[in-house]
């Protein structure tokens, strides 16, 4: 059995007071068990750092964090499921007397046109089939160009007036175009719009009657006889003619509205005649005849 001289185990005093300039070294060899192990042992000089800052916390505060509790799922749940509820009732309503608008044949109408200042509901290319939709696109300008007809009217018949040819053929010009604008667009363009979308005989009827007397103004007001409306006040061919000698300048505005009311005119008749081919090769015709009979019935019942 070996004996230790020393224990390798014992705590080494170190002194802090040192210099660290002069480090000794110690070998000390111990038998263990037959080998032998070495230790260094360095005169190491001890350094004293400086303790970290404690980090601020205070135990005595508190974080809220909400739990909820089953009772709470529960109700939330609760509240969703009835909102849901609701929402499909609402939504089953809605569908109910949309369905119920339908049958009864009303259309719910959107102004939509012009975009900029929407004044009438104007849809051709979602609206109208598509073998009709070239005669409607024509027929609307058709009704267009009315308006710049009677707008070019009372800009020709102005300047006849500011020429000395009287007030009364202004006023006359400026009432053609307030009450021709808004009455084609009732009489006849609207008709033969719900016409082509909803295919209803009856209202192919009202168009032929209403867009007939529209030919027939356009051709009397491209030709303008003195003989309903005072001549001087519709732009025409005439009175082209009569003013021409007296102001060449008011002649010629008169003139630009005759073709401009000729040009309304062969466009108008073209719509009738293609409107007319389709209402007798479709079979309307037999079928407003039946209708007309059976309202004659109903009401003589």
């Amino acid at each position: 059995m070996t004996n230790f001289d020393t224990n390798p185990f014992a705590k080494e005093e170190v002194n802090p007071f040192a210099d660290g300039s002069v480090r000794g070294k110690a070998l000390e060899q111990s038998n263990y068990g037959g080998g032998a192990f070495y230790t260094t042992n360095p005169g190491s000089v001890s350094s004293k750092l400086s303790p970290l800052p404690p980090e601020p916390y205070d135990r005595g505060a508190t974080v809220d964090i909400p739990l909820d509790t089953p009772k709470d799922f529960k109700a939330k749940e609760k509240e969703l499921q009835a909102r849901e509820a609701e929402l499909k009732r609402r939504e089953q309503e809605l569908k109910r007397r949309e369905d119920a608008i339908a049958r009864a044949g009303i259309v719910i109408e959107e102004k939509n046109w012009p975009p900029f200042f929407p004044i009438i509901h104007h849809d051709i290319a979602n609206e109208i089939p598509i073998h009709l939709r070239t005669i409607q696109y024509v027929a609307f300008t058709t009704w267009l160009g009315l308006i710049l007809c009677l707008l070019w009217n009372i800009v020709a018949v102005t300047v006849a007036w500011l020429k000395g040819e009287g007030l009364s053929i202004w006023f006359l010009s400026i009432i053609y175009f307030i009450s021709g604008v808004p009455g084609a667009y009732v009489m006849w363009y609207r008709p033969l719009y719900r016409a082509t979308r909803t295919d209803s005989a009856l209202k192919f009827g009202w168009f032929f009657l209403s867009y007939s007397v529209h030919v027939l103004f356009c051709v009397y007001a491209a030709i303008a006889p003195p003989l309903i409306f005072k001549g001087k006040s519709l732009a025409g061919f005439l009175p082209a003619f009569e003013i021409l000698d007296d102001n060449a300048i008011v002649g010629i505005l008169y003139f630009i509205g005759f073709g401009f009311f000729c040009v309304e005119s062969l466009l108008s008749i073209w719509v009738i005649q293609q409107v007319y081919m389709y209402f007798r090769g479709s079979g309307k015709a037999a079928e407003m005849k039946r209708q007309a009979t059976r309202r004659a019935m109903m009401a003589a019942l």
